[in-house]
């Protein structure tokens, strides 16, 4: 007769091989559908707004670089109200 412990890991192996795989196809999926090239371009207009603000030559930045110098989106300026 087959102890507890022994028909328990018999029946993990299974499953681990299984969960395995299954990181590694996502793993492997995450990384090839992260390297396509990006949706939109960064020199179309975002919407409407930058298209009108563009025309008129009050267009805001969209990154200010940070006390350390890292760029950091511009959202203080974007969001004020315009004159």
């Amino acid at each position: 007769m087959k102890s507890i412990t022994t028909i328990n890991r018999q029946q993990c192996v299974p499953i681990t091989q299984s969960v395995v795989c299954a990181v590694i196809l996502l793993i492997i999926t995450a990384a090839t559908a992260g390297c396509q090239k990006p949706l939109f371009n960064e020199k179309n207009p975002r919407n409407q707004f930058d298209t009108y603000d563009t025309l008129r030559q009050q267009n805001q930045q969209l990154l200010v670089p940070d006390e350390f110098g890292n760029p950091q989106p511009a959202l203080r300026a974007r969001l004020a109200p315009q004159n």
